[in-house]
C-alpha cells in the first residue's frame, strides 16, 4: 500500500526528503510542503526511496515541465521548479551541506551567478536503442540503463538538437552499425566534435564516412575552438571543458578576478580556462593536470595567446609533493572527488596566502573546507555559479585566505 508523506525539503541529489515510520525517504520530482503517496523501496542503512504514485496537493510554486520525457529521462531533476526558485533551493542546499559535512556555519551571502536556463549545454551523450522493435535515439532513465526515446533536449544547444535530429534520421535509414550504442557530441558555434564513449583508438573509417554524409561533420574527434573572454581555447576529444556555453567565460573571470602575485598554481587546469587569465595577472603560472590531452591543449592555447605558462602533466598530489616554491595564489578546479587529503596536506605545507576553489560537488567541497579551516584558512566568500540549470548539480566558487 502506498505511503502518504509530506516533503520537508530538497536535498543534494535532486530528491525531496521526508520521514515515514522513523525512516528517511528520498522522493524525486517533488517540492517542499507537497503531500504525496509513494511506493517505498528500502535501501541500505534503513533509507527508503519513494516513487510518486499520486500528488495529493501540488505546491503553488510548481511549474509545468517543457520536456515531454521529464521524469522518464535521467538528465533533469528540476524542470518542475521555476528557475529563480531553483537557484534559491540550490543556495540553501549548498549552505546546509557546508554546515553538516564541513562544520561551516556560513551566515554571509551566497552570491548567485546565472544565465539563460535553457539551451545552454554544449555537450551531450545520445544513446541508441530500440522502441517497439525499431531503432531509436534518446537518453537513459534515472539510475538505470533503460533507453528513453527523445527527439530533442531543451537544455541542449540548438546545434546539438540539430545533430540529434540528423542522428535519428540515420538510425531510421539504418545507416549506423549495430555495434554503436552511444555517441557523444561537443559543439562550439558551428563546429562539432564527435566521439564514441569508452572506445579507445581511432574511429572506424566507415563511421567517419557516415559522419561526413549524414551529420555534415568531416573530422570526427577533431578538436574544436571554444571562446572564453579574450581567449580561444582548443578542446580535444578527451579533454574536459565546462558544459555551460553561457557561463564559461563568467566562471573564468570570477575565479581569477583581482589575482596578482609572483607565482600562481592552477591545479587540475584542464585546457587552460583559468590558467590563461592567471598568466595575464601573475608573473609565473603553473598549469597542472594528469590528462595528456588536456596538457597538450593547454600548451597550444598558451602559445596561441602568447602567454608564458608552465604546463605540467602530472598528478596534482605528486606535483605538489615535489614543489618547493611559495605560491602567492592557488586556484583549483578538481573533479567531483574534490581535492582529497593528500592535496590538502600539500596545500597546507605550501601555505599560499590565498586559495580559490571551484567545485562541482558540495559534499567533497565541504570535506575539503573542513580540513583547510583546521589548517589555518578562513572562508571569505562563496558564490554559486549555476552551470547546470534544471539539474541538481551545483557549481560553486569559494575564496579562502590564510590567517
Amino acid at each position: 500500500m502506498p505511503a502518504r508523506l509530506r516533503i520537508e525539503k530538497l536535498v543534494y541529489g535532486g530528491d525531496g526528503l521526508a520521514h515515514h515510520g522513523g525512516a528517511t525517504v528520498f522522493v524525486p520530482f517533488v517540492l517542499p510542503g507537497e503531500e504525496v503517496e509513494v511506493d517505498l523501496a528500502e535501501r541500505p542503512a534503513g533509507v527508503f526511496r519513494g516513487s510518486v504514485v499520486r500528488r495529493i496537493g501540488d505546491s503553488a510554486g510548481r511549474s509545468a515541465a517543457p520536456c515531454s520525457v521529464f521524469g522518464k529521462c535521467g538528465g533533469c531533476h528540476y524542470q518542475h521548479i521555476p528557475y529563480d526558485r531553483e537557484c534559491e533551493f540550490k543556495a540553501a542546499i549548498l549552505r546546509e551541506t557546508l554546515r553538516r559535512i564541513g562544520g561551516l556555519t556560513w551566515e554571509g551571502e551566497i552570491g548567485i551567478e546565472s544565465a539563460e536556463p535553457w539551451g545552454y549545454r554544449n555537450r551531450t551523450q545520445l544513446h541508441l536503442g530500440r522502441n517497439g522493435g525499431r531503432p531509436s535515439v534518446g537518453f537513459l532513465a534515472p539510475r538505470s540503463h533503460r533507453h528513453v526515446e527523445a527527439s530533442e533536449c531543451p537544455i541542449n544547444a540548438p546545434r546539438l538538437n540539430e545533430l540529434h535530429r540528423k542522428l535519428r534520421e540515420m538510425t531510421r535509414e539504418r545507416r549506423l552499425p549495430g555495434s554503436i550504442r552511444s555517441i557523444e557530441f561537443f559543439v562550439s558555434g558551428d563546429q562539432a566534435q564527435i566521439s564514441l564513449p569508452g572506445r579507445r583508438g581511432p574511429l572506424p573509417r566507415k563511421f567517419r564516412t557516415w559522419c561526413a554524409d549524414g551529420l555534415d561533420v568531416n573530422r570526427p574527434g577533431a578538436p574544436v575552438d571554444c571562446p572564453s573572454g579574450p581567449d580561444l581555447l582548443r578542446v580535444s576529444g578527451r579533454s574536459f571543458f565546462q558544459v555551460n556555453r553561457f557561463l564559461v567565460a563568467r566562471l573564468a573571470e570570477l575565479a581569477t578576478r583581482g589575482a596578482r602575485g609572483r607565482l600562481a598554481l592552477d591545479l587540475f587546469s584542464g585546457v587552460g580556462l583559468l590558467t590563461l587569465p592567471l598568466a595575464r595577472r601573475c608573473s609565473t603560472v603553473y598549469g597542472v593536470d594528469s590528462s595528456k590531452a588536456a596538457i597538450g591543449d593547454l600548451r597550444a592555447n598558451a602559445a596561441r595567446a602568447g602567454l608564458p605558462v608552465q604546463a605540467v602533466r602530472m598528478g596534482v598530489a605528486d606535483f605538489l609533493r615535489g614543489f618547493a616554491g611559495r605560491p602567492s595564489l592557488i586556484v583549483a578546479d578538481p573533479p567531483r572527488a574534490g581535492l582529497g587529503g593528500q592535496v590538502v596536506e600539500e596545500i597546507l605545507r605550501l601555505a599560499p596566502p590565498e586559495l580559490r576553489l571551484v567545485s562541482c560537488n558540495p559534499a567533497t567541497l565541504a570535506r575539503d573546507i573542513r580540513s583547510l579551516r583546521a589548517g589555518g584558512y578562513q572562508v571569505e566568500s562563496i558564490r554559486l555559479i549555476d552551470m547546470f540549470p534544471q539539474t541538481y548539480h551545483i557549481e560553486s566558487l569559494v575564496l579562502l585566505r590564510r590567517h
